[in-house]
């Protein structure tokens, strides 16, 4: 598999998905650091992918999502933006509601299984 594929898989693979330096717990930058924040302030889970731990996905996703600076959030397949969209997004109110609507639908699909 290709470090495409594996990017896209993930994508489509988690309906809220954080690319970021470090870890939820231990974030390596404050730009991973206050995204992190943010999204846990929506109170919902979310997967992420360590960059710095998988180089050749660091190397890759700019390329794939056509957005040059880590973090990355997406949510249902879509690119979000990186801290400054998300943190703005939270500000007024839309992360929420996106965060909530991704949740629900991935409880929806669930149940469907």
């Amino acid at each position: 598999m290709t470090t495409e594929e594996t990017i896209q898989e993930q994508i489509e693979g988690n309906s809220i998905l954080l690319y970021m330096k470090g870890n939820p717990e231990q974030p390596m930058c404050g730009f991973s650091a206050q995204t992190t924040q943010v999204l846990k302030a929506c109170g919902k889970r979310f997967a992420y992918v360590d960059i710095l731990s998988n180089p050749e996905i660091r190397a890759t996703l700019p390329k794939v999502s056509n957005w040059p600076t880590f973090p990355q959030l997406f949510v249902n397949g879509e690119l979000v933006g990186g801290c400054d969209i998300v943190t703005e997004m939270y500000e007024q109110g839309e992360l929420q509601t996106l965060i909530d609507k991704a949740s629900s639908d991935e409880t929806e699909s669930d149940s469907q299984n």
